[in-house]
């Protein structure tokens, strides 16, 4: 199996793969929190949201900014752009082949058709 060196989207995915740090995600979305309000807000501990934050930001999702004694977190500048040009190249792909699948169908159901109604 051939692999693709890609670590940026390595790190994407695999932090996308966690339903809270999509959570997290979305709750950024509609405002900047801090660590605390998200920890709250997702019933769990400081140190667990910390942990899920670190693993955003080292993928480049979330940027953490100190002010005062709280730490501020956003979405990160880079959104997903890399992630949704991956998944659209091959969406097209698989389009492609699905496409090409159903002209193999049709064609086949043609062949086993009876041009002769006897």
């Amino acid at each position: 199996m051939v692999q693709c060196h890609a670590p940026h989207l390595d790190a994407s995915f695999a932090a996308l793969s966690d339903a809270t740090r999509r959570g997290v995600l979305e709750r950024l979305g509609r405002a900047d929190a801090s660590i605390t309000v998200l920890a709250d807000s997702f019933h769990m501990t400081l140190t667990g949201m910390k942990k899920h934050v670190n693993v955003l930001e080292q993928a480049g999702l979330v940027m953490t900014e100190k002010v005062g004694r709280v730490r501020m977190c956003k979405l990160g500048a880079s959104g997903l752009e890399a992630e949704a040009a991956w998944l659209r190249r091959h969406r097209e792909q698989w389009e492609e082949r699905f496409t090409a699948l159903d002209r193999l169908v049709a064609e086949l159901q043609r062949q086993e058709t009876p041009n002769d109604p006897e």
